[in-house]
């Protein structure tokens, strides 16, 4: 069987913590999309693990893969095994050979391109990771794979011409000068750099045929669990163009980035995570955002800085139309709706009910972001609840929560016609209030 976890929203929804509180039941888990730009935060027995490669459930000691569709900057991935050991971890980790592979002269492209959108204000908010000059070079069919670390003569004439190209890129379109990007654009250290990659990926005996790995592991019995990284409006094809990533965080790219076929994943559950307010970071519409005293507050009390750059994000009341869309375009079977206790203590939560434009009340996503930007929140409001203990509430279940929550998550579920699944009332693995595990 296999679990299929999607970000709902713009991303940073909590959907390590939601991979981590059913990886128990799970035996292997996929990042099927993504690279390095995705923070994942999973707290677990008072410890806090900030990953941003890794796949989640290595903290409960599952099998980890990297699936086709990611992207891999190798060393991020070594460094966040080596640091989850000396922690006293064992993580097992394979690599899809048809993965792409970040290298340097992609950061610092990254960073090139988004200074240049700077001056329009069109930067997307890029972690300056490589992630959407490695998806470029995949799509212009000119990348490396980990296949190819692994093969000398391949990997040679592949950068041979790389390099070049992207020196001139660098250099003639956006005016840097190589020379100052400590050898991302030397032919020499570049692929000096990939043999010690591959060396340790041949040691560690990391690359696998994903596809066939997984299909193997599902005949042998395995349960499966499917981890897309950021959220449905940040998706290349459903997302609000050009404020997106490279990749599709929806579910139909779960049998893609994995090599597993469409009918194995659809035959699954496919779970949307949900936060119980709006984040974002980077430009791009917001039409439910906050500014002032209330957005402060919950800022801070979610902790809404970014797991990769600690840039603080924009914040806002969750949009329910951004919600119904996800769910079409996923197919959720269940959600999760977290950080409920974060807006406790609020006199007033509202939400995004629909959008008015042009005279028009609109229930879903517009196609364009020019036309998203010209909508207006049509706000629902409920009465807040109190604070309470997270521990308490999670060890005595719904029933326990506020009534006024209650309202609130009922109202989700049926604007979504999705069951909740999960309910998240604080940030550890033991505040949770878990009503069906998808995998039982």
């Amino acid at each position: 069987m296999t679990v299929t976890i999607v970000g709902a929203q713009l991303g940073d929804e909590g959907k390590g913590g939601v991979v981590d509180l059913f990886g128990d039941a799970a035996d292997v888990v996929v990042r099927y999309q993504g690279g390095d730009n995705a923070g994942h935060t999973v707290v677990a027995g008072g410890e806090e693990y900030k990953l941003s490669l890794v796949p989640s459930g290595v903290v409960r000691g599952k099998t980890g893969v990297l699936g086709n569709g990611c992207v891999v900057n190798p060393e991020t991935l070594f460094e966040e095994v080596d640091a989850l050991r000396e922690r006293g971890l064992d993580p097992d980790v394979r690599l899809a050979k048809r993965a792409h592979v970040i290298l340097p002269f992609h950061r610092e492209l990254d960073g090139a391109e988004e200074a240049a959108k700077a001056d329009s204000d069109q930067e997307i908010g890029t972690t300056g990771r490589g992630i959407g000059p490695t998806y470029e070079d995949k799509v212009g069919r000119r990348g490396v794979r980990v296949g190819d670390l692994l093969n000398e003569d391949a990997l040679r004439e592949r950068l041979e011409y790389l390099v070049d190209a992207k020196r001139a890129v660098y250099e003639d379109i956006y005016g840097f000068d190589a020379e100052d990007a400590d050898g991302a654009f030397d032919f020499d250290a570049v692929f000096e750099q990939c043999l010690a990659y591959a060396d340790r990926i041949r040691e560690e005996d990391l690359a696998v045929n994903a596809g066939d790995y997984l299909a193997d592991r599902i005949a042998d019995g395995d349960e499966v669990m499917l981890e897309g990284a950021q959220g449905t409006s940040l998706d290349i094809d459903h997302g609000n163009f050009p404020y997106v990533t490279s990749s599709n965080p929806t579910a139909g790219y779960a049998a893609t980035g994995s090599g597993l076929g469409p009918t194995t994943v659809g035959q699954g559950e496919v779970v949307g995570i949900v936060k119980g307010y709006l984040s974002r970071v980077g430009s791009g519409p917001m039409p439910t955002e906050l500014d002032g005293d209330l957005a402060e507050y919950i800022r801070d009390e979610g902790g809404e800085y970014g797991t990769v750059t600690g840039r603080p994000r924009r914040v806002g009341w969750l949009d329910i139309p951004m919600l119904r869309h996800a769910a079409r375009v996923s197919g959720f079977t269940g959600i999760a709706i977290n950080h409920l206790d974060v807006l406790a203590g609020i006199d007033e939560v509202k939400v995004g009910h629909a959008y008015e434009r042009d005279g028009e009340t609109i229930e879903t996503l517009p196609a364009t972001t020019e036309n998203w930007d010209e909508c207006e929140p049509v706000l629902k409001t409920f009465d807040g609840w109190a604070e309470f203990d997270p521990e308490t509430v999670a060890e005595e279940g719904y029933e326990a929560l506020p009534s006024e929550a209650q309202a609130y998550v009922e109202y989700v579920e049926g604007e979504l016609d999705t069951p909740a699944y999960v309910l998240g009332v604080g940030p550890g693995r033991e505040e949770s209030i878990v009503r069906q595990n998808p995998f039982e």
